[in-house]
């Protein structure tokens, strides 16, 4: 799978730069490049390509404005790539993929490529389903609406997961509100359940306990934290483009690099 890219930035030696970060990432064709905002809206349309690195402070016409300009054709995939850490917000409200700060690192540009190539490949499955659809309907009508019944999710789906948890804890068990819970933190085989006025200890596997709860909600932001995204308030930008959520507790929980996916679910 070729990623077809379009690197945009007004200096000429980060363009050259991140070419050259590029290199060792063979299914990255970098189709062109360009100086400015309205130069990259017109390459992008022309083009059509599956990825854009964009800078975010360019004279005139910066990143966002950028997005702002191709709203009526589908837009590529993004990553914005920029000096400074204070716009990570508004970069995860655009929907991009990554947010990367200057000088990129190799090891955060190899990560938001390992994204890139997750969400192509996601892109691309679903279009594939929408062929599929057209093709039966077009040679075996019955045959789409079979397809549909297997496919489509279970209206009831979310009834299998828990509503109440029963954790033993210092002899006693306690009954929680599945919404109540703020975060769980791992530590081996036990869980510490954080609400906003208790913490309890559970013991079970973070693998078993992510099964019993709704993933709609419940996600995780680091190898050994789970999150209630309904308990998010803020979202707090940190160096190098990761960030910390704050919870109705007023607790704070930083979000790792490979679960940063998780922020653009909901802030937008």
């Amino acid at each position: 799978m070729t990623i077809r890219t379009i690197l945009v930035d007004d200096e000429k030696l980060a363009t050259q730069g991140l070419q050259l970060r590029l290199e060792p990432h063979a299914d990255v064709e970098i189709v062109d490049t360009a100086q400015n905002g309205r130069e990259a809206i017109r390459k992008i349309k022309t083009h059509k390509p599956d990825l854009v690195f964009l800078d975010i402070q360019m004279p005139g016409f910066d990143g966002f404005s950028v997005i702002q300009g191709l709203m009526e054709v589908e837009p590529p995939l993004v990553v914005f790539v920029t000096a400074y850490s204070d716009h990570a917000i508004r970069a995860f409200e655009a929907q991009a993929v990554d947010y990367l700060v200057k000088p990129v690192e190799p090891e955060r540009l190899a990560d938001a490529l390992d994204r890139v190539r997750q969400r192509l490949a996601e892109k691309r499955g679903v279009a594939e389903v929408e062929r599929l659809k057209t093709v039966l309907a077009e040679v075996a009508p019955e045959a789409v609406e079979d397809y549909d019944a297997e496919t489509q999710p279970d209206a009831h789906a979310a009834d299998r997961y828990e509503k109440m948890i029963n954790i033993k804890d210092r002899g006693q068990i306690f009954r929680v509100d599945v919404d109540s819970i703020e975060r769980i933190d791992a530590a081996g085989d036990y869980m510490c359940i954080y609400t906003a006025d208790n913490s309890l200890i559970l013991r079970e596997t973070m693998k078993d306990l992510e099964k019993r709860l709704d993933p709609r909600n419940f996600q995780r932001v680091h190898r050994s934290t789970i999150v209630n995204l309904s308990q998010v308030k803020q979202v707090k930008p940190h160096t190098n483009g990761e960030c910390f959520l704050v919870l109705g507790s007023g607790a704070q929980v930083k979000v790792s690099r490979s679960y940063r996916d998780v922020v653009a679910r909901f802030v937008h």
